[in-house]
């Protein structure tokens, strides 16, 4: 089982994965974003430092994936990522235009053909409000300026990015994590491994309605 988590900033990617292993008993695959030489750059001056901030998470993920992904589904271990490769391509239709966007895009198709696709990915969404709230709680750095233009622009590329079902191959679980709290609320853990369970037809499950899937690899 190959399972990846996404979602805009701040939506709870990480959290729910870490929270996730262990009724799975997966490895997990967490996104180095801290890494990132350019990121406090970026958020600080996005125009100026997108191409390089795009680059550089672009290769960093494709070593990270080429190194761990192949090997772990190999051996049949489960797999749970905090992140997808395909990611790296909506935030760079939003940061970069003309000739950089060119360039970034042809160096992405070439290297997604080399990345395993997931069984299933949870795409986590939520208001604003309530990402913006998120983000400022976790309260890390180069997040304190964080503008919320720029986190609604984000929140509707996810959105029409996850609606376009033909470009897709994997099938993708839809969970709306407004109103769910699944950090202190084991109920709410619970029922998102449930559905996860439902989505991929690992026993045992209780049935659930509705369950909005859509995709089919």
């Amino acid at each position: 089982m190959y399972l990846a988590i996404e979602g805009v900033i701040g939506v709870g990617k990480t959290t729910l994965a870490r929270l996730l292993q262990p009724a799975f008993q997966a490895d997990l695959l967490l996104e180095v974003f801290e890494e990132n030489p350019f990121l406090s750059d970026f958020y600080a001056d996005r125009q100026r430092y997108a191409f390089q901030t795009q680059i550089f998470f672009l290769l960093s993920r494709y070593h990270q994936q080429r190194r761990s992904v192949p090997d772990l589904l190999a051996a049949g271990r489960n797999l749970i990522a905090d992140y997808t490769f395909e990611k790296d391509a909506l935030f760079a239709r939003i940061n970069l235009y003309g000739d950089e966007l060119v360039t970034y895009d042809q160096l992405h198709d070439a290297l997604a053909e080399k990345i395993p696709v997931p069984d299933l990915i949870v795409y986590l969404r939520a208001d604003n409000d309530s990402l913006m709230q998120r983000i400022a709680l976790r309260d890390r750095p180069y997040e304190r300026n964080m503008e919320r233009e720029y986190i609604a622009e984000l929140n509707q590329s996810y959105e029409a990015f996850f609606a376009d079902h033909v470009s897709r191959r994997s099938p993708v679980l839809v969970l709306d994590t407004t109103h769910l709290n699944y950090v202190s609320r084991p109920e709410d853990l619970k029922s998102v491994e449930n559905r996860i369970r439902q989505a991929l037809k690992i026993v045992p499950f209780q049935p659930e309605l509705p369950l909005e899937i859509s995709g089919d690899g």
